[in-house]
């Protein structure tokens, strides 16, 4: 028996073509090549090995992304919020105390004009018939505290608010031993706001406070100094009168700023501003002002004591 050729060779070489015997008198035939076959295994095989190779390296990434645990947001600590303020208050300072003050109370100011004619108004250029001072809303009924000199002697007064109404008050009480007036205004703005009042019973020496008004007629203007003393007493240049249980403060004041709120950081009056000390007699500021508390005067517009 003849042997059978391999259907498939481990050699990398060619196999030689294989001449099959024929019967006498027939041409030979050629079996033939297996050579493609045999060379497509190794590929296969190399071509499984490689995606395997891949998934498991997919596989692999997959799982270290479901397990490995998400990079969450560091909780915030106090030091974190201290240096955040800090920024803020480096890159945006807070505004002074004065700055403070002065807005909390300046929707309360009031210019007062104590006119000596019936037909005066506070825009004449004749100031000689007038006298201009400071005033302070005080309820929302317009009930205003002013300097008693003032609106001594004038035939009309004019208010004017700080949104910039003009209106006429009428006297509805006065207390000359303190040098104060209280006005009722007779016409109010729509937004009127009082002013919020404090008692002096804690005030010191020493404790920062703001004067608000109209020197010489401009304004309303603002000053800011500290209180220099308590329980003054101050005599008029003419003499006619003596004021005691003053604040004495240092913040400038000058003729204009009498009947102006003396008022604290918070913008809350404790004073009225009624004099100003020169000893050269000359009508302007050297550094010595004096208010009556705010207890006086509030007693006197009727309001209750602290």
């Amino acid at each position: 028996m003849k042997k059978r050729a391999p259907l498939y060779s481990g050699s990398k070489r060619p196999a030689a073509p294989v001449v099959a015997s024929a019967p006498a008198g027939a041409s030979a035939v050629v079996a033939p090549p297996v050579v493609a076959v045999a060379a497509a295994a190794p590929a296969r095989r190399r071509w499984t090995r490689r995606s395997a190779w891949l998934l498991g390296l997919l596989a692999l990434v997959t799982a270290a992304w479901l397990y490995t645990p998400r990079l969450l947001p560091k909780p915030l600590t106090q030091k974190d919020i201290d240096a955040a303020v800090l920024h803020t208050l480096t890159k945006q300072p807070l505004p002074s105390p004065a700055a403070k003050a002065a807005a909390a109370i300046a929707p309360s100011v009031v210019r007062v004009v104590g006119l000596q004619s019936e037909q005066d108004t506070p825009a004449d250029d004749n100031v000689e018939d007038r006298d201009v001072g400071s005033g302070v809303v005080i309820t929302e009924r317009g009930v205003i505290l002013t300097n008693l000199h003032v609106v001594a002697g004038a035939k009309r007064i004019k208010v004017v608010f700080a949104d910039g109404l003009e209106a006429d008050a009428s006297l509805i009480n006065l207390m000359p031993e303190h040098d104060l007036a209280v006005l009722q205004a007779k016409k109010l703005p729509d937004d009127l706001q009082p002013a919020t009042m404090r008692s002096t019973h804690d005030l010191k020496p020493g404790d920062r406070v703001t004067a608000v008004g109209f020197p010489f007629g401009i304004g309303p203007s603002v000053s800011h100094g500290v209180v220099s003393g308590l329980k003054r007493e101050f005599r008029s240049p003419e003499g006619k009168r003596v004021l005691t249980n003053l604040i004495q403060f240092d913040a400038a004041a000058n003729p204009g700023n009498s009947g102006g709120p003396l008022v604290t950081d918070d913008g809350e009056v404790v004073g009225i501003v009624t004099a100003i000390l020169n000893p050269t007699q000359q009508r302007f500021f050297v550094g010595i002002g004096f208010a009556v508390p705010i207890e006086n005067a509030a007693a006197g517009a009727g309001l209750p004591p602290f």
